[in-house]
C-alpha cells in the first residue's frame, strides 16, 4: 500500500517549522535594524552575527550524537521551548544601554540550540516517510522555509515599525511555544543505542563508526557531501556577493533593483523546491551530474551579458533570469542529494549524518564568500570573465560526478527485479568497488 505524504507526523512536524522558522526569520530582521539604530553601524552587527555563527559550526557534529541517542521528538520540544524561554529572557533585560551585549548573547544561544535542532529534524523525515515520499517531504520542508524567508523580512519590518522590537521578541516567543507544542504530538519509535564508558567515550565511538560508515562502507554518502560542497562553494560566493555587486556597483541600481533580486530569487528556490516534489520519480542517481552541470550553464549567459554593448537593464534582466535558474536547478540537487543520503543511511547514524551535511554546507559557504568577494574586487568591472570560468568549472565538476557515478548508472538503468534487489546490487558493487 502506498503511504501518503502527509502523514499526522508530518503535518505536525511541517507546522513546526512553518511557525519556528518565521519566528525566527522576524527575529532575527527585527534585531538587525535595532543594532543599526543604537549604534548607526552595519559592521557592528555584521561581527555579531560572524561570532554568533561559530556554535553551530562547532556544536551541529555533536547535535547529530544527541539526535541519534534520545527520543528526536522530546529532543525538538525541549529545543524550541529552550529558544522560548532564552528569547523571553533577553526582552526582560534588554535596553538601549545593554542592547549590543544582550543581543549578542540571545544570537549565540539560538546559534547553540539551532546546531542541535536542525540535524534532529532531518534525521525525523526518513523515520516519518518511505521511498519517495523522503525526497516529497524534503521538498515540502524547503518550500516552508522558502515561504517563511519571503513573507518574514516584510513582516518584520513591518511588525518592527509599528510596534517596536520587544513586540517582535513577543511574537517570535509566542512562535516558538507554538511549535513545541505542534511537536508534543509527534509519535515516533525511538530504540535506545548501547554506550561503552562515560560521555567522552560515547562520543568518540559515536564520531568513529559514523565517520567509517561514510568514508568506507557508504562511499556514496562521501561523494555526494563533496558534490554538495563543491555546488555550495560556487553558487553561494556568486549569490551572496556576486549578485549586490554586479546590481549596485557595475550596473550602478539602486537598492530597490537588489531587494527585488532577492525576492525573485525567493520564488524562484520555492519553484525549484516544487520541481523537486513534482520530478521526485524522473531523478536518479545517475543524473545529478546533469543537475550539476545545468547550474554551470546557466552561470555562463549571466558573464555573456557583461561582453554585449547592451544597456544596464538588458544586464540586468538576463542576469535575474539566469540567476533565477541557478537557484531552482540548486534546490532541486540540494533536495535530491539530501533525500538520498537519508534513504541510504540507517536510522542509528541518520542524525550524525544529516550533522556532517550541515556542518559542511556552514564552512564551505563562507569560503565561497570570501574567496569570491576577492575575486569580484580583483575584476573590477570585468565581472563576465568570473561568471563564465565559474560556469566552466561547474560545468567539469558535473563531468567529474559523471565519471563518478558511472558504476552507479549501469545498476539503475539495467538493474531488474524489485527494489530491495537493487539496493543489494548497489551495495555489492559499493563493496566489490572499494574494498577489492
Amino acid at each position: 500500500m502506498t503511504q501518503k505524504l502527509f502523514t499526522p507526523n508530518f503535518i505536525l512536524l511541517i507546522l513546526g517549522q512553518l511557525t519556528s522558522l518565521f519566528g525566527n526569520f522576524i527575529l532575527k530582521l527585527a534585531l538587525s535594524m535595532y543594532v543599526l539604530d543604537v549604534t548607526g553601524s552595519a559592521a557592528v552587527f555584521a561581527g555579531i552575527l560572524s561570532v554568533a555563527a561559530i556554535p553551530t559550526i562547532l556544536l551541529t557534529p555533536f547535535g547529530g550524537i544527541l539526535a541519534d541517542r534520545v527520543n528526536r521528538r522530546n529532543l525538538m520540544v525541549a529545543l524550541d521551548a529552550a529558544s522560548a524561554v532564552s528569547v523571553s529572557v533577553a526582552t526582560l533585560l534588554l535596553s538601549e544601554g545593554n542592547a549590543v551585549v544582550v543581543i549578542s548573547v540571545l544570537l549565540v544561544a539560538l546559534s547553540v540550540l539551532g546546531a542541535f535542532e536542525t540535524p534532529t529534524v532531518q534525521a525525523c523525515i526518513p523515520t516519518m516517510l518511505q521511498g519517495d515520499n523522503i525526497t516529497k517531504g524534503n521538498a515540502v520542508v524547503n518550500q516552508v522555509a522558502s515561504l517563511s524567508y519571503f513573507i518574514a523580512p516584510l513582516s518584520g519590518g513591518v511588525l518592527y515599525t509599528v510596534f517596536g522590537l520587544k513586540r517582535v521578541m513577543a511574537a517570535s516567543i509566542g512562535c516558538f511555544f507554538f511549535t513545541a507544542f505542534f511537536e508534543c504530538f509527534i509519535k515516533l519509535e525511538h530504540q535506545r543505542l548501547p554506550g561503552k564508558g562515560g560521555v567522552l567515550s560515547v562520543i568518540r565511538d559515536d564520531f568513529s563508526t559514523s565517520m567509517q560508515y561514510v568514508l568506507r562502507e557508504e562511499k556514496s554518502i562521501g561523494k555526494m557531501l563533496l558534490l554538495t560542497a563543491c555546488s555550495r562553494f560556487f553558487v553561494m560566493g556568486i549569490l551572496a556577493v556576486g549578485l549586490p555587486y554586479m546590481v549596485r556597483m557595475v550596473l550602478g541600481m539602486n537598492a530597490n533593483y537588489y531587494g527585488a533580486a532577492e525576492s525573485v530569487l525567493a520564488v524562484a528556490t520555492i519553484v525549484g523546491s516544487i520541481a523537486a516534489g513534482l520530478l521526485t520519480e524522473k531523478l536518479k542517481v545517475y543524473r545529478l551530474y546533469r543537475l550539476l552541470a545545468a547550474i554551470g550553464i546557466f552561470m555562463i549567459p549571466a558573464g555573456l551579458a557583461f561582453l554585449l554593448p547592451v544597456g544596464s537593464m538588458v544586464k540586468y534582466v538576463v542576469v535575474m533570469v539566469s540567476f533565477c535558474g541557478m537557484q531552482v536547478v540548486i534546490s532541486i540537487f540540494s533536495i535530491f542529494v539530501v533525500s538520498l543520503i537519508q534513504q541510504r543511511t540507517p536510522n542509528h547514524f541518520i542524525g550524525k549524518v544529516m550533522a556532517y551535511v550541515s556542518t559542511i554546507t556552514l564552512c564551505v559557504q563562507p569560503i565561497g564568500q570570501v574567496a569570491y568577494g576577492f575575486w569580484f574586487d580583483w575584476s573590477g568591472n570585468a565581472v563576465s570573465s568570473v561568471l563564465i570560468l565559474s560556469g566552466i568549472a561547474v560545468c567539469v565538476v558535473g563531468v567529474f560526478a559523471k565519471g563518478v557515478d558511472a558504476d552507479l548508472s549501469a545498476l539503475f538503468q539495467n538493474g531488474k527485479g524489485n527494489r530491495e534487489n537493487r539496493c543489494k546490487k548497489i551495495y555489492d558493487w559499493l563493496l566489490t568497488k572499494f574494498y577489492h
